[in-house]
C-alpha cells in the first residue's frame, strides 16, 4: 500500500500583507505532488491551527515578513500543544535574523528558511524530515 500524500497548510500568521512567497512555496509544494492548503493573509495563530486540524495536515509552513516571528510562531507552538495535535510539525520561513533562530527552535520550531533558500531545498527538506500523521 502506497503512502498517502503530504498535506501542507501555508500560512501567513499576522498583519504581514505580503504573500509572494508564501504562494510561490505552495505552489513548489503542490508541483511536488503535496497536498496543499493555503490560509491566506492576516490569519491569527488561532485560525491556522484550527485550519490545520481540520484539513489534517502533516505540516504547516509559515510564513512571516512583519517582524513578529518571535510572538506569533510560538504561539501556533502553544496552541498545537493545548489542542493535543503538538504531532504536526511546524517549519518557518521569511525574513528573521539569524540570532533569532536557535529560541524559535527552542519553541518547536522544526526548521527556519531565510531569504535566498531555494524552493527545491525547502521541499527536499519537507520530504525527508516530514512524514504522514497517523
Amino acid at each position: 500500500m502506497a503512502e498517502r500524500t503530504l498535506r501542507v497548510l501555508v500560512g501567513k500568521p499576522g498583519l504581514d500583507g505580503h504573500d509572494r512567497g508564501a504562494k510561490i512555496i505552495a505552489r513548489a509544494f503542490r508541483d511536488a505532488g503535496f497536498e496543499v492548503i493555503y490560509t491566506g493573509l492576516h490569519q491569527t495563530p488561532e485560525q491556522i491551527v484550527a485550519a490545520a486540524i481540520q484539513e489534517d495536515v502533516d505540516c504547516v509552513g509559515l510564513s512571516i515578513l512583519s517582524g513578529a516571528h518571535n510572538t506569533l510562531l510560538p504561539k501556533v507552538m502553544q496552541l498545537f500543544a493545548e489542542k493535543g495535535a503538538s504531532d504536526i510539525m511546524v517549519f518557518g520561513g521569511g525574513v528573521i535574523p539569524e540570532d533569532d533562530i536557535p529560541g524559535l527552535k527552542a519553541a518547536g520550531i522544526c526548521e527556519v528558511f531565510t531569504p535566498g533558500t531555494s524552493t527545491e531545498d525547502i521541499v527536499a527538506w519537507v520530504k525527508s524530515n516530514v512524514h504522514p500523521r497517523a
